[in-house]
């Protein structure tokens, strides 16, 4: 199977917003970049040139990849007409990115709690500590 991908730039009230997507012969993946303001082509070519590496996309979801047959070029005219319409990301993009964001929340939440564990440890092992010297008299 060979690899394609997607960039669509839209507007999210207040942002512009960059959603990759990519098939692979893992399955499906997104991922979205904020811009803030509108970027020229020239800004979205040079970020896509600097950036596109460091993109987190979400794990891999089996779906499958549009076909790659050839078109009707009236159909295809019809088509990119109605994707120049602004009708937003495909939804399918939508659940990858939420799922990421679920996935990404787990682990910042999982981190946290260990962060809190070992701080309550630190606070015991100190009282402990200043309970054995005040004992010994120091």
């Amino acid at each position: 199977m060979e690899q394609s991908t997607t960039f669509t730039v839209c507007f999210r009230a207040p942002f512009w917003v960059g959603i990759a997507e990519r098939w692979d012969e893992s399955g499906y993946q997104a991922a979205q970049v904020v811009f803030g303001a509108e970027p020229t082509d020239a800004q979205i070519w040079l970020w896509l040139d600097r950036e596109w590496y460091k993109l987190h996309f979400s794990p891999p979801d089996t779906v499958n990849h549009p076909a790659a047959g050839r078109k009707n070029p009236k159909r295809l005219q019809r088509e990119a007409r109605a994707a120049t319409q602004s009708r937003g990301v495909s939804t399918r993009a939508q659940e990858a990115l939420s799922r990421q964001r679920e996935l990404d929340a787990q682990a910042r939440q999982k981190q946290q709690t260990q962060k809190k564990q070992t701080a309550k440890e630190q606070k015991f092992l100190l009282k402990q500590r200043k309970k054995r010297e005040k004992k010994s008299g120091r």
